[in-house]
Protein backbone atom coordinates (compact mmCIF):
# COMPACT_ATOMS: atom_id res chain seq x y z
CA UNK A 1 0.00 0.00 0.00
CA UNK A 2 1.38 3.20 -0.52
CA UNK A 3 2.20 5.72 2.32
CA UNK A 4 0.99 9.06 1.96
CA UNK A 5 2.16 12.12 3.60
CA UNK A 6 0.09 13.48 6.74
CA UNK A 7 1.89 16.41 7.65
CA UNK A 8 2.90 19.32 4.75
CA UNK A 9 6.26 20.89 4.74
CA UNK A 10 7.61 24.14 5.34
CA UNK A 11 8.98 26.53 2.71
CA UNK A 12 12.69 25.65 3.06
CA UNK A 13 12.05 21.71 3.38
CA UNK A 14 10.16 22.09 -0.09
CA UNK A 15 13.19 23.38 -1.21
CA UNK A 16 15.25 20.77 -0.24
CA UNK A 17 13.18 17.96 -1.45
CA UNK A 18 12.92 19.87 -4.86
CA UNK A 19 17.04 20.08 -4.73
CA UNK A 20 17.74 16.73 -3.87
CA UNK A 21 14.96 14.93 -5.64
CA UNK A 22 16.79 14.60 -9.42
CA UNK A 23 19.90 12.48 -7.85
CA UNK A 24 20.28 9.80 -5.92
CA UNK A 25 22.54 10.76 -3.50
CA UNK A 26 22.25 14.09 -1.18
CA UNK A 27 22.83 15.50 2.21
CA UNK A 28 20.85 17.59 4.08
CA UNK A 29 23.27 19.83 6.57
CA UNK A 30 20.20 21.19 8.52
CA UNK A 31 20.39 22.93 11.71
CA UNK A 32 18.45 21.10 14.78
CA UNK A 33 14.51 22.31 14.99
CA UNK A 34 14.37 22.92 11.08
CA UNK A 35 13.26 19.56 10.10
CA UNK A 36 15.74 17.17 8.61
CA UNK A 37 13.83 14.12 9.76
CA UNK A 38 10.69 15.55 8.03
CA UNK A 39 12.44 16.39 5.07
CA UNK A 40 14.42 12.89 4.61
CA UNK A 41 10.96 10.93 4.80
CA UNK A 42 9.21 13.03 2.29
CA UNK A 43 12.58 12.39 -0.22
CA UNK A 44 11.97 8.63 0.67
CA UNK A 45 8.16 8.90 0.03
CA UNK A 46 8.32 10.39 -3.55
CA UNK A 47 10.79 7.19 -4.22
CA UNK A 48 8.41 4.55 -2.61
CA UNK A 49 8.13 3.53 -6.02
CA UNK A 50 11.47 2.56 -7.22
CA UNK A 51 12.70 1.21 -3.87
CA UNK A 52 11.52 -1.63 -1.49
CA UNK A 53 12.79 -0.58 1.61
CA UNK A 54 14.19 2.49 4.01
CA UNK A 55 16.90 1.62 6.34
CA UNK A 56 17.62 4.18 8.28
CA UNK A 57 20.65 4.06 10.64
CA UNK A 58 20.70 6.22 13.29
CA UNK A 59 21.89 6.56 16.78
CA UNK A 60 21.36 4.10 19.17
CA UNK A 61 19.48 6.40 21.37
CA UNK A 62 17.09 8.00 18.58
CA UNK A 63 15.79 4.88 17.08
CA UNK A 64 12.51 5.37 18.94
CA UNK A 65 12.30 9.29 17.85
CA UNK A 66 12.87 8.14 14.43
CA UNK A 67 10.10 6.20 14.45
CA UNK A 68 7.83 8.38 15.97
CA UNK A 69 8.44 10.97 13.18
CA UNK A 70 8.02 8.33 10.55
CA UNK A 71 4.46 7.32 12.37
CA UNK A 72 3.92 10.95 12.56
CA UNK A 73 4.37 12.30 9.16
CA UNK A 74 2.97 9.20 7.27
CA UNK A 75 0.00 7.15 7.37
CA UNK A 76 2.66 4.66 7.98
CA UNK A 77 2.12 1.92 10.28
CA UNK A 78 3.49 0.38 13.53
CA UNK A 79 3.93 -2.88 11.30
CA UNK A 80 5.67 -0.99 8.70
CA UNK A 81 8.30 0.20 11.18
CA UNK A 82 10.97 -2.34 12.15
CA UNK A 83 13.82 -1.26 14.70
CA UNK A 84 16.35 -3.59 15.27
CA UNK A 85 17.22 -4.44 18.90
CA UNK A 86 19.33 -7.35 21.08
CA UNK A 87 17.00 -10.05 19.34
CA UNK A 88 17.67 -9.36 15.78
CA UNK A 89 19.88 -11.42 13.43
CA UNK A 90 19.88 -12.07 10.10
CA UNK A 91 17.46 -15.27 10.29
CA UNK A 92 14.49 -13.61 12.09
CA UNK A 93 13.95 -10.01 10.17
CA UNK A 94 10.34 -9.26 9.41
CA UNK A 95 8.79 -7.94 6.62
CA UNK A 96 8.42 -3.94 6.95
CA UNK A 97 8.94 -1.27 4.93
CA UNK A 98 11.41 0.69 7.23
CA UNK A 99 14.30 -0.68 9.07
CA UNK A 100 15.83 1.39 12.23
CA UNK A 101 19.61 0.27 13.30
CA UNK A 102 21.54 1.86 15.72
CA UNK A 103 24.41 3.43 14.01
CA UNK A 104 26.98 2.62 17.01
CA UNK A 105 26.10 -0.89 16.80
CA UNK A 106 27.73 -1.24 13.65
CA UNK A 107 31.22 -0.99 14.98
CA UNK A 108 30.43 -3.01 17.70
CA UNK A 109 28.59 -5.85 16.53
CA UNK A 110 28.97 -8.12 13.16
CA UNK A 111 25.41 -9.61 14.05
CA UNK A 112 23.71 -6.39 13.38
CA UNK A 113 26.04 -5.78 10.46
CA UNK A 114 25.35 -9.02 8.96
CA UNK A 115 21.28 -8.77 9.32
CA UNK A 116 21.59 -5.58 7.57
CA UNK A 117 23.87 -6.34 5.27
CA UNK A 118 20.95 -8.87 3.92
CA UNK A 119 18.82 -6.10 3.95
CA UNK A 120 20.36 -3.58 1.52
CA UNK A 121 19.68 -4.27 -2.29
CA UNK A 122 19.72 -2.27 -5.29
CA UNK A 123 16.11 -1.63 -4.71
CA UNK A 124 16.82 0.26 -0.96
CA UNK A 125 17.64 3.90 0.13
CA UNK A 126 19.99 3.64 2.77
CA UNK A 127 19.71 6.79 5.42
CA UNK A 128 22.66 7.86 7.87
CA UNK A 129 21.12 10.42 9.99
CA UNK A 130 23.54 12.16 12.11
CA UNK A 131 26.67 11.76 10.14
CA UNK A 132 28.78 13.58 11.22
CA UNK A 133 29.12 9.77 13.52
CA UNK A 134 31.15 8.53 10.50
CA UNK A 135 33.40 11.36 9.40
CA UNK A 136 36.56 8.85 10.93
CA UNK A 137 37.59 7.48 7.93
CA UNK A 138 39.17 4.67 9.83
CA UNK A 139 36.37 3.93 12.38
CA UNK A 140 34.65 0.33 11.63
CA UNK A 141 31.23 1.94 11.66
CA UNK A 142 31.95 4.22 9.02
CA UNK A 143 33.68 1.58 6.58
CA UNK A 144 30.77 -0.85 7.26
CA UNK A 145 27.79 1.13 6.46
CA UNK A 146 29.70 2.65 3.79
CA UNK A 147 30.42 -1.01 2.48
CA UNK A 148 26.74 -1.68 2.77
CA UNK A 149 25.47 1.30 0.95
CA UNK A 150 27.20 0.70 -2.07
CA UNK A 151 24.34 -1.46 -3.47
CA UNK A 152 21.31 1.04 -2.39
CA UNK A 153 19.76 2.95 -4.93
CA UNK A 154 19.85 5.83 -2.91
CA UNK A 155 21.72 7.42 -0.68
CA UNK A 156 21.07 10.23 2.23
CA UNK A 157 23.26 11.67 5.02
CA UNK A 158 21.35 13.89 7.39
CA UNK A 159 23.32 16.43 10.21
CA UNK A 160 23.49 19.63 11.69
CA UNK A 161 27.27 19.85 11.86
CA UNK A 162 28.86 18.26 9.12
CA UNK A 163 32.43 19.92 9.97
CA UNK A 164 32.81 20.64 13.52
CA UNK A 165 36.45 20.28 13.21
CA UNK A 166 37.32 20.96 9.61
CA UNK A 167 37.00 20.21 6.22
CA UNK A 168 38.24 17.00 7.06
CA UNK A 169 34.95 15.80 8.30
CA UNK A 170 33.89 16.16 4.66
CA UNK A 171 35.62 12.90 3.08
CA UNK A 172 33.79 10.38 4.89
CA UNK A 173 30.67 11.67 4.49
CA UNK A 174 30.72 12.42 0.77
CA UNK A 175 32.63 9.07 0.25
CA UNK A 176 29.90 7.20 1.99
CA UNK A 177 27.36 9.18 -0.90
CA UNK A 178 29.81 8.33 -3.69
CA UNK A 179 33.47 8.36 -4.42
CA UNK A 180 32.39 10.76 -7.81
CA UNK A 181 31.42 13.57 -5.73
CA UNK A 182 35.33 14.34 -4.45
CA UNK A 183 36.93 12.33 -6.97
CA UNK A 184 39.22 10.55 -4.26
CA UNK A 185 38.87 6.99 -4.08
CA UNK A 186 41.03 7.47 -0.90
CA UNK A 187 41.77 9.19 2.35
CA UNK A 188 45.06 9.50 1.30
CA UNK A 189 45.01 11.53 -2.17
CA UNK A 190 42.02 13.56 -0.10
CA UNK A 191 44.40 14.53 2.20
CA UNK A 192 47.23 15.10 0.35
CA UNK A 193 45.46 18.17 -1.89
CA UNK A 194 43.70 19.09 1.52
CA UNK A 195 45.17 19.23 4.40
CA UNK A 196 48.52 20.07 5.91
CA UNK A 197 49.94 18.28 9.07
CA UNK A 198 51.84 19.37 12.21
CA UNK A 199 55.48 18.52 11.51
CA UNK A 200 55.53 18.61 15.73
CA UNK A 201 52.16 16.71 16.72
CA UNK A 202 51.68 13.81 14.62
CA UNK A 203 47.95 13.67 12.73
CA UNK A 204 47.58 17.07 14.13
CA UNK A 205 46.00 19.33 10.73
CA UNK A 206 47.46 22.92 11.15
CA UNK A 207 46.71 24.36 7.49
CA UNK A 208 43.73 23.44 4.95
CA UNK A 209 43.56 24.26 1.19
CA UNK A 210 41.10 24.50 -1.83
CA UNK A 211 38.22 24.72 0.32
CA UNK A 212 36.48 26.86 -2.36
CA UNK A 213 37.21 23.93 -5.10
CA UNK A 214 35.71 21.01 -2.66
CA UNK A 215 32.63 23.65 -1.68
CA UNK A 216 31.85 23.60 -4.97
CA UNK A 217 32.55 19.84 -5.73
CA UNK A 218 29.92 19.04 -2.94
CA UNK A 219 27.24 22.09 -3.71
CA UNK A 220 25.21 20.14 -6.30
CA UNK A 221 24.45 17.54 -3.77
CA UNK A 222 23.85 19.02 -0.53
CA UNK A 223 21.23 21.65 0.79
CA UNK A 224 21.87 23.78 3.79
CA UNK A 225 20.28 25.62 5.73
CA UNK A 226 20.38 27.17 9.20
CA UNK A 227 17.79 28.52 11.86
CA UNK A 228 18.37 31.96 11.17
CA UNK A 229 17.81 31.56 7.33
CA UNK A 230 14.24 30.37 8.12
CA UNK A 231 12.84 33.72 7.91
CA UNK A 232 9.30 31.60 7.78
CA UNK A 233 9.39 29.79 10.36
CA UNK A 234 7.92 30.56 13.94
CA UNK A 235 10.08 31.97 16.76
CA UNK A 236 9.36 28.76 18.50
CA UNK A 237 10.71 25.65 17.29
CA UNK A 238 9.91 22.53 18.81
CA UNK A 239 11.51 18.42 18.24
CA UNK A 240 10.43 15.88 20.55
CA UNK A 241 12.82 13.07 20.92
CA UNK A 242 12.16 9.39 22.43
CA UNK A 243 13.87 6.68 24.81
CA UNK A 244 12.10 3.46 25.55
CA UNK A 245 11.69 1.74 29.50
CA UNK A 246 14.07 -0.79 30.17
CA UNK A 247 13.62 -3.91 32.13
CA UNK A 248 14.72 -2.21 35.40
CA UNK A 249 12.63 1.25 34.92
CA UNK A 250 9.29 -1.22 33.03
CA UNK A 251 9.70 -3.31 36.66
CA UNK A 252 9.53 -0.47 39.28
CA UNK A 253 6.72 1.05 37.01
CA UNK A 254 4.49 -1.81 37.50
CA UNK A 255 5.27 -1.49 41.12
CA UNK A 256 4.11 2.28 41.30
CA UNK A 257 0.84 1.37 39.71
CA UNK A 258 0.55 -1.23 42.35
CA UNK A 259 1.12 0.78 44.69
CA UNK A 260 -1.28 3.31 43.89
CA UNK A 261 -3.79 0.37 44.31
CA UNK A 262 -3.56 -0.16 47.23
CA UNK A 263 -3.26 2.88 48.37
CA UNK A 264 -6.63 4.33 46.81
CA UNK A 265 -8.48 1.11 48.22
CA UNK A 266 -7.48 2.58 51.72
CA UNK A 267 -10.28 5.25 51.77
CA UNK A 268 -13.49 4.86 52.34
CA UNK A 269 -14.74 6.54 49.39
CA UNK A 270 -11.41 5.91 46.61
CA UNK A 271 -12.94 8.39 44.16
CA UNK A 272 -13.81 11.36 46.36
CA UNK A 273 -11.82 14.64 44.27
CA UNK A 274 -10.46 15.37 47.72
CA UNK A 275 -8.83 11.57 48.80
CA UNK A 276 -8.36 10.64 45.05
CA UNK A 277 -6.41 13.45 44.34
CA UNK A 278 -3.27 12.86 46.48
CA UNK A 279 -2.86 8.95 45.67
CA UNK A 280 -2.78 10.11 41.91
CA UNK A 281 -0.53 13.30 41.88
CA UNK A 282 1.80 10.32 43.82
CA UNK A 283 1.35 7.75 41.32
CA UNK A 284 2.39 10.07 38.04
CA UNK A 285 5.18 11.61 40.27
CA UNK A 286 6.50 8.01 40.76
CA UNK A 287 5.94 6.84 37.66
CA UNK A 288 8.29 9.96 36.10
CA UNK A 289 10.57 9.71 38.25
CA UNK A 290 11.07 6.20 36.97
CA UNK A 291 10.92 7.50 33.17
CA UNK A 292 13.76 10.03 34.77
CA UNK A 293 16.18 7.26 36.23
CA UNK A 294 15.14 7.02 39.73
CA UNK A 295 13.07 5.51 42.31
CA UNK A 296 12.31 6.93 45.71
CA UNK A 297 11.82 4.38 48.50
CA UNK A 298 9.42 5.08 51.22
CA UNK A 299 11.95 5.82 53.19
CA UNK A 300 13.36 8.19 51.62
CA UNK A 301 16.49 6.11 49.95
CA UNK A 302 17.07 6.65 46.19
CA UNK A 303 17.58 3.79 43.47
CA UNK A 304 19.25 5.08 40.41
CA UNK A 305 17.70 2.79 37.43
CA UNK A 306 19.05 1.95 34.44
CA UNK A 307 17.90 4.04 31.32
CA UNK A 308 18.33 5.02 28.04
CA UNK A 309 17.36 9.03 28.69
CA UNK A 310 20.37 10.48 29.89
CA UNK A 311 22.35 8.88 26.78
CA UNK A 312 19.43 10.47 24.83
CA UNK A 313 20.41 14.43 26.47
CA UNK A 314 23.97 13.52 25.60
CA UNK A 315 23.07 12.82 22.20
CA UNK A 316 20.94 15.60 21.52
CA UNK A 317 23.44 17.81 22.90
CA UNK A 318 25.86 16.74 20.49
CA UNK A 319 23.53 17.80 17.53
CA UNK A 320 23.51 21.59 19.29
CA UNK A 321 26.83 23.92 17.77
CA UNK A 322 29.29 23.96 20.17
CA UNK A 323 29.25 27.95 20.67
CA UNK A 324 25.71 27.22 21.97
CA UNK A 325 24.18 28.12 25.33
CA UNK A 326 21.70 25.46 26.39
CA UNK A 327 19.07 25.50 29.38
CA UNK A 328 18.21 21.98 30.14
CA UNK A 329 14.88 21.98 32.41
CA UNK A 330 14.19 18.87 34.75
CA UNK A 331 11.11 18.60 37.55
CA UNK A 332 13.37 16.54 39.98
CA UNK A 333 16.44 17.69 42.14
CA UNK A 334 17.83 14.07 42.13
CA UNK A 335 17.39 14.11 37.89
CA UNK A 336 19.01 17.48 38.06
CA UNK A 337 21.71 16.34 40.01
CA UNK A 338 22.32 13.27 37.35
CA UNK A 339 22.55 15.37 35.20
CA UNK A 340 25.28 18.16 36.66
CA UNK A 341 27.01 14.70 37.16
CA UNK A 342 26.94 14.21 33.91
CA UNK A 343 27.65 16.72 31.72
CA UNK A 344 30.57 17.81 33.99
CA UNK A 345 31.98 14.46 33.27
CA UNK A 346 31.45 15.04 29.59
CA UNK A 347 32.39 19.02 29.48
CA UNK A 348 34.00 19.64 32.63
CA UNK A 349 32.38 21.20 35.56
CA UNK A 350 33.04 25.14 34.70
CA UNK A 351 30.41 24.23 31.73
CA UNK A 352 27.69 23.41 33.91
CA UNK A 353 25.78 26.09 36.12
CA UNK A 354 22.89 24.73 37.72
CA UNK A 355 19.07 26.75 39.31
CA UNK A 356 17.24 24.45 41.93
CA UNK A 357 15.29 25.08 45.40
CA UNK A 358 18.09 24.14 46.91
CA UNK A 359 20.19 26.54 46.49
CA UNK A 360 20.00 29.91 48.78
CA UNK A 361 19.09 33.19 46.49
CA UNK A 362 22.75 34.35 46.85
CA UNK A 363 23.82 30.94 45.02
CA UNK A 364 21.24 31.28 42.37
CA UNK A 365 22.19 34.83 41.66
CA UNK A 366 25.75 33.44 41.14
CA UNK A 367 24.95 30.83 39.09
CA UNK A 368 23.06 32.69 36.93
CA UNK A 369 25.92 35.60 36.62
CA UNK A 370 27.95 32.70 35.48
CA UNK A 371 26.42 30.88 33.33
CA UNK A 372 25.72 34.03 31.07
CA UNK A 373 29.39 34.95 31.28
CA UNK A 374 31.22 31.75 30.48
CA UNK A 375 29.84 28.39 31.03
CA UNK A 376 27.47 26.61 28.94
CA UNK A 377 24.30 24.69 30.62
CA UNK A 378 22.08 25.85 33.06
CA UNK A 379 20.22 23.14 34.69
CA UNK A 380 17.27 23.98 36.52
CA UNK A 381 13.83 22.84 37.34
CA UNK A 382 10.94 24.37 36.43
CA UNK A 383 9.39 25.44 40.18
CA UNK A 384 12.27 27.22 40.77
CA UNK A 385 13.40 28.90 37.38
CA UNK A 386 10.32 28.94 35.80
CA UNK A 387 9.38 32.37 36.65
CA UNK A 388 10.82 35.55 36.28
CA UNK A 389 14.08 34.72 34.71
CA UNK A 390 15.75 36.40 31.77
CA UNK A 391 17.52 33.59 30.03
CA UNK A 392 17.76 34.90 26.54
CA UNK A 393 21.26 34.30 25.84
CA UNK A 394 20.16 30.70 25.18
CA UNK A 395 18.25 29.76 22.06
CA UNK A 396 17.97 26.30 22.58
CA UNK A 397 16.18 24.59 25.54
CA UNK A 398 15.76 20.73 26.39
CA UNK A 399 12.73 19.57 28.86
CA UNK A 400 14.66 16.82 30.64
CA UNK A 401 11.50 16.26 32.32
CA UNK A 402 8.08 18.26 32.14
CA UNK A 403 5.79 19.05 34.95
CA UNK A 404 1.97 18.16 35.01
CA UNK A 405 0.44 21.22 33.98
CA UNK A 406 0.28 23.73 30.65
CA UNK A 407 1.07 26.65 32.46
CA UNK A 408 4.37 25.35 34.22
CA UNK A 409 5.57 24.68 30.58
CA UNK A 410 4.75 27.76 29.03
CA UNK A 411 6.46 29.64 31.94
CA UNK A 412 9.43 27.79 31.70
CA UNK A 413 9.48 28.61 27.74
CA UNK A 414 8.86 32.43 28.48
CA UNK A 415 12.40 32.72 30.28
CA UNK A 416 14.09 32.47 26.67
CA UNK A 417 11.02 33.77 24.07
CA UNK A 418 10.67 37.24 25.61
CA UNK A 419 11.83 40.90 24.17
CA UNK A 420 15.61 40.43 23.86
CA UNK A 421 15.64 37.20 22.19
CA UNK A 422 16.94 38.10 18.37
CA UNK A 423 16.76 34.37 17.29
CA UNK A 424 14.16 31.49 16.72
CA UNK A 425 14.22 29.22 20.06
CA UNK A 426 14.37 25.55 19.90
CA UNK A 427 12.48 23.11 22.45
CA UNK A 428 13.50 19.90 22.57
CA UNK A 429 11.44 17.35 24.71
CA UNK A 430 13.22 14.26 25.76
CA UNK A 431 10.22 11.73 26.28
CA UNK A 432 10.14 7.78 27.44
CA UNK A 433 7.44 5.70 25.16
CA UNK A 434 4.72 5.16 27.71
CA UNK A 435 2.19 5.56 29.17
CA UNK A 436 2.70 8.76 31.74
CA UNK A 437 4.35 10.59 29.53
CA UNK A 438 2.17 10.47 26.72
CA UNK A 439 -0.85 11.72 28.65
CA UNK A 440 1.85 14.83 29.83
CA UNK A 441 2.12 15.17 26.28
CA UNK A 442 -1.40 15.19 25.25
CA UNK A 443 -2.43 17.93 28.50
CA UNK A 444 0.58 20.24 27.34
CA UNK A 445 -1.01 19.90 23.46
CA UNK A 446 -4.54 20.79 24.70
CA UNK A 447 -3.34 23.44 27.69
CA UNK A 448 -4.61 21.05 30.29
CA UNK A 449 -3.50 19.32 32.98
CA UNK A 450 -2.78 15.59 33.28
CA UNK A 451 -4.05 15.02 36.64
CA UNK A 452 -7.52 16.71 36.35
CA UNK A 453 -7.60 14.71 33.57
CA UNK A 454 -7.21 11.52 34.74
CA UNK A 455 -9.79 12.74 37.63
CA UNK A 456 -12.30 13.09 35.03
CA UNK A 457 -11.74 9.58 33.98
CA UNK A 458 -11.73 8.56 37.52
CA UNK A 459 -15.33 10.33 37.79
CA UNK A 460 -16.47 8.65 35.15
CA UNK A 461 -16.63 5.01 36.83
CA UNK A 462 -17.11 5.89 40.05
CA UNK A 463 -20.43 4.26 40.69
CA UNK A 464 -18.91 0.89 39.29
CA UNK A 465 -19.37 -1.43 42.39
CA UNK A 466 -15.97 -3.45 41.33
CA UNK A 467 -13.60 -0.87 42.40
CA UNK A 468 -10.57 -2.43 42.40
CA UNK A 469 -11.12 -4.15 38.79
CA UNK A 470 -12.56 -0.34 37.65
CA UNK A 471 -9.20 1.18 39.21
CA UNK A 472 -6.75 -0.99 37.52
CA UNK A 473 -8.51 -1.58 34.53
CA UNK A 474 -8.00 2.83 34.42
CA UNK A 475 -4.53 2.15 35.21
CA UNK A 476 -3.82 -0.42 31.99
CA UNK A 477 -3.93 2.78 30.05
CA UNK A 478 -0.62 3.96 31.58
Amino acid sequence: MKICATTELLAHQEAAVEKLRPSRVGALFMDMGTGKSRTAIELARHRQERIDKVVWFTLVSLKETVRYEILKHTTATDSDIYLFDHRTTDDNLPDAKWYVIGLESLGSSSRVTLAANRLVTERSMVIVDESSYIKGHRAKRTNRVTALAERARYRLILTGTPISQGVQDLFSQMYFLSPKILGYRSWYSFSRNHLEYSDRYRGLVVATHNEEWLAAKIQPYVYQVTKDECLDLPGKLNESYFCSLTDDQQEYYDLAKEKFVADVLEYDDPYSDLQCSIPIFRLFSRLQAVCCGFWTNDDGSVVELENDRMALLMDVIRQVPEQEKIIIWGKYRYAIELIVAALGAGYGPGQVCQYHGGLNERQRHDEIVRWRRSARFLVATQDAGGHGLDLTAASTVIFYGNGFKYSTRIQAEDRCHRIGQKRPVTYIDLWADCGIEGRIRDALATKGSVVERFKEEVDAVKDSQDREGMIKKLLEKL
